[in-house]
């Protein structure tokens, strides 16, 4: 079967999607299938050119690794026409240019929360304006955003039950197909190179917690630094690990030193994917107090690791982590108290993350294909082919 996964980004950008999609190459490559990967830019000295990555020009969006392009280039048109199944992971640059130029049944994997992007990034630009009233705008503006661009496919695939409601609840009528997104297990459980708290220069008796993503607004790492500050006035022992990059790291770090923690906080920059979980084994926990993601692989993988998770109760969290594994709290000011709790007693920190690493079986990314690749097969079955249906929803 010749498949195309379509996405707005592609490496060298580091993100969960980036990755995912790079998992779904491999893996369905494993399964003896021909894949490629169409996406926006260019190769850059970071990204060696690779026939089974089409990347068509267009305008870079500032240092985002996004760009925007009004159509594909005439070769990644004919590439895309050829593909028997067509699997979209962005909202934008992604289903439009699927349903434009192909020819086969299209799926769409919703990753993000664009309800929750919308509402923090139109706070960020008119900030003058009275939270009601950003709310308000930023739902009515995906109202109409999801379930149009949706309808371009044939099956859009939810990571979770939460996110489907989510998406029914915002209009999308198209049919839902819940998949979890997966990682690979192995490295977590078995870290090549794992490190160790000396290694980040800390004493056997401090205990780190770490946190893995972007450094962007709607990861509300402003509200982690504050719980972070709070515990740590309490616990002079925590540290804290930040793993990533992004528009924020800047503001973050004038942050953690207004706060006074500047010396308990290792910003370590973006790191390749490989490393993650050598620098996880070093950590004690894992916290985030972002409610955007719809399916966090970070928190997963930290699941996998065999970290308790702290974090805060949204459709993504919930649907990923039992109550055995971690405290969920409500709300980010009930962070400092879940870190304190979980920072003064090590034996319950033991007992959580034993808990987490077996809930994370069930999300071994070998599954994740299996079961999208089922999908795949029903929609060629079908016949559901673009000129009888996501072509009439241009």
């Amino acid at each position: 079967m010749k498949i195309g996964l379509v996405t707005a980004c592609y490496k060298p950008v580091i993100n969960g999607v980036t990755h995912m999609v790079a998992l779904y190459q491999a893996y369905l490559e494993q399964a003896g299938h021909e894949v490629t990967i169409f996406t926006l830019g260019r190769p850059t000295a970071d990204a060696e050119p690779d026939s089974r990555v089409v990347r068509s020009a267009g305008w870079a969006l500032a240092h985002t690794g996004y760009y925007v392009a009004p159509r594909y280039d005439t070769a990644a048109q004919a590439r895309l026409a050829q593909m028997d199944i067509l699997h979209c992971h962005h909202l934008v640059m992604s289903l439009e240019f699927a349903a434009r130029y192909g020819r086969a049944p299209i799926l769409y994997t919703n990753h993000t929360r664009y309800d929750l992007y919308a509402n923090a990034y139109t706070r960020a630009v008119l900030p003058f304006l009275p939270e009601p009233t950003v709310q308000i705008a930023a739902d009515a503006l995906m109202r109409r955003a999801w379930p149009r661009l949706t309808n371009l496919a044939d099956v859009v695939i939810s990571p979770s039950t939460s996110v489907a409601h989510i998406l029914r609840q915002f209009g999308v009528e198209r049919p839902i197909q819940v998949i979890e997104n997966g990682i690979e297990l192995t490295p977590f459980f078995h870290p090549r190179d794992p490190l160790s708290k000396a290694d980040f220069n800390l004493p056997v008796e401090a205990v780190l917690w770490v946190y893995v993503g972007r450094l962007a607004l709607e990861k509300r790492l402003t509200h982690l630094l504050h719980a972070f500050a709070h515990a740590q006035a309490e616990l002079p022992h925590l540290h804290l690990l930040i793993i990533g990059d992004g528009p924020q790291a800047a503001e973050l770090a004038k942050l953690a030193a207004e706060l006074g923690v500047a010396n308990h906080i290792i910003f370590t920059g973006a790191i390749p994917f490989d490393e993650v979980p050598n620098y996880l084994a070093a950590a004690d926990g894992f916290i985030t107090a972002s409610i955007s993601e719809v399916h966090p692989l970070t928190v997963i993988e930290a699941m996998a690791a065999g970290l308790p998770i702290v974090a805060c109760a949204s459709p993504g969290i919930s649907d990923s982590v039992p109550t055995e594994a971690g405290l969920v709290v409500e709300t980010a000011a009930q962070l400092p108290d879940a870190l304190v709790r979980l920072s003064q007693t090590a034996a319950l920190r033991t007992e959580l993350g034993r808990h987490a690493q077996q809930a994370s079986h069930r999300f071994d990314i070998r599954r994740t294909v299996r079961l999208t690749l089922d999908l795949y097969e029903q929609l060629q079955e079908a016949g559901q082919l673009v000129s009888g249906s996501a072509s009439q929803r241009l």
